[in-house]
């Protein structure tokens, strides 16, 4: 089914989120939508699946306008969306999850039996043997819950199929499932909305782009007619420059040293150590330990045994509040649950983990600590309407760089950084990319989970891969290839 909507206009208060936008969906096209954050990309789509009503603007679907005043609504005609923002009620299990509002029942009884078949059949149509429908949500790693998501999704048997950023917690094997998956759907007259800030995908997989800059359409193009620095441009409203900035930093003395490290559950016999100066890239698949080796580290979560030096003094780290009191920063994986006080305001996020220098007499200066927001905000290029704004309120990709800014506040001697840019644009992770450089450049030992390869092999200066656990291997960045770290991600010899 064709589905067009024009001239759609939105604000929330005085500020207007999207002015006249218009947008089409052809069936069996996968059609990409780009902009910058908060360019509007999430509020069109949840306008097109009823989570938001547009103030002004039509919805056509095959060629009959139509109110979607619900998701409900937006199901009847076909439509579901797979959100940036992971949906799922943490507590419940995976089943509950997938027939949530919809159980399947036999004789007036819950047929949990079927709806177990279901969700195995679901979840093995995207690949997935690692996860168990019984067990709580919750519990699940953050890519194990995006498929979830995916899987749910496609139960609906939707005819248009919205993802807004679905492979951003995905390894390159799992994002080549779902592109297979997504090529069958497009083969069976599925229309499919592409929100993502990956260039790479969206050339890879994508037919069709459209473009939004701060609420605004400014142009569709066909993808293999056009190229990457035109569709940037287009975002922007600029030459975005080198992809990864360039880096000529002196490597100092080991900072941060790590000796068999082991959290008695995923990790195992983890040896490494990063200078001043030096990004350390951590690449592996999903569930290859990647994120536990950074969390053990910071106290997030328990170890069996390990060593850990700093600047050669050996320390001990039990919980956050050690990691911070020795200069030792985190920006999680998952912003909405661990990164972020989603009730409290832009200010009171980034000044959350240094309060105690900003005190005098046990008071919080309200003049230091403005002054200091005010500076990381722009730094960070933060596009917010002021500091008191409630974090919720931003972007997906605004708030990673609330994230980031908290841990500048307290001048880190090592930053672990699990998805750094996990949700933003292409403008705003170059700005990510140019702070890590400014912080390397300062002396910051910088350790760097990814699961985009471009962004590991450009912006490291070693990587440590991981399988099942173990380190598979460390390499020197300069001559390492996508083919080298897979080789050993999957482990190879």
């Amino acid at each position: 089914m064709v589905v067009k909507m024009k001239d759609i206009s939105k604000a929330f208060g005085p500020v207007k989120v999207l002015e006249g936008v218009e947008f089409e969906l052809e069936p069996g096209e996968i059609h990409a939508l780009m902009g910058e954050n908060g360019a509007g990309k999430s509020t069109l789509m949840k306008i097109l699946c009823g989570v938001y009503q547009a103030d002004y603007g039509t919805i056509e679907i095959s060629g009959r306008p139509v109110e979607i005043r619900n998701t409900k609504d937006a199901e009847r005609h076909g439509i579901a969306i797979i959100h940036q923002e992971l949906n799922l009620i943490p507590q419940l299990s995976v089943i509950d999850n997938l027939f949530l509002g919809r159980e399947k029942h036999k004789g007036g009884v819950l047929d949990s039996r079927k709806m177990r078949e279901l969700a195995l059949e679901y979840l093995a149509h995207l690949g997935v043997k690692n996860i168990d429908p019984d067990m709580e949500a919750g519990k699940l790693s953050i890519g194990q819950q995006q498929m979830v998501e995916i899987a749910k999704a496609l139960s609906l048997n939707a005819q248009v199929l919205i993802m807004d950023e679905p492979t951003a917690a995905l390894t390159d094997r799992e994002i080549e499932v779902l592109f297979g998956l997504m090529r069958d759907l497009k083969s069976r007259g599925v229309g499919i909305v592409y929100v993502s800030h990956r260039m790479e995908e969206i050339f890879e997989i994508c037919d069709r782009i459209s473009v939004l800059r701060d609420g605004q359409f400014v142009g569709q193009r066909v993808i293999k007619d056009t190229g990457f620095d035109e569709i940037v441009k287009l975002m922007v409203g600029r030459e975005i420059g080198d992809r990864f900035p360039k880096r000529n930093v002196a490597i100092g003395k080991p900072r941060l040293k790590v000796g068999n490290l082991d959290d008695g559950h995923a990790i195992s016999d983890i040896s490494f150590e990063v200078h001043a100066g030096e990004v350390l890239g951590v690449a592996g698949l999903m569930g290859s330990g990647r994120s536990e080796i950074v969390r053990a580290l910071f106290g997030a979560s328990r170890r069996k045994s390990g060593d850990v030096w700093l600047d050669g003094e050996a320390i001990h780290i039990n919980d956050p509040i050690a990691a911070i009191d020795h200069g030792i920063g985190f920006v999680t994986e998952d912003r909405k649950t661990q990164g972020l006080v989603l009730g409290m305001s832009v200010r009171e996020n980034i000044t959350l983990t240094h309060l105690a220098k900003l005190a005098r007499g046990g008071v919080v200066n309200g003049g230091d600590e403005n002054g200091e927001v005010a500076g990381l905000i722009e730094r960070l290029k933060i596009r917010t309407r002021d500091a008191e704004l409630d974090v919720k309120s931003l972007s997906g990709g605004n708030q990673q760089k609330v994230v980031f800014a908290k841990w500048l506040g307290i001048a880190p001697k090592v930053l672990f950084l699990d998805e750094p840019t996990r949700g933003v644009d292409v403008g705003g992770k170059a700005e990510i990319y140019q702070i890590i450089n400014e912080l390397a450049a300062s002396g910051v030992a910088i350790v760097m989970v990814s699961s985009e390869l471009p962004e590991v092999l450009s912006m490291s200066d070693r990587i440590l891969v991981m399988h099942q656990g173990r380190q598979a291997g460390i390499f020197d960045a300069k001559t390492a290839t996508q083919e080298t770290i897979m080789h050993a991600a999957t482990g190879g010899q």
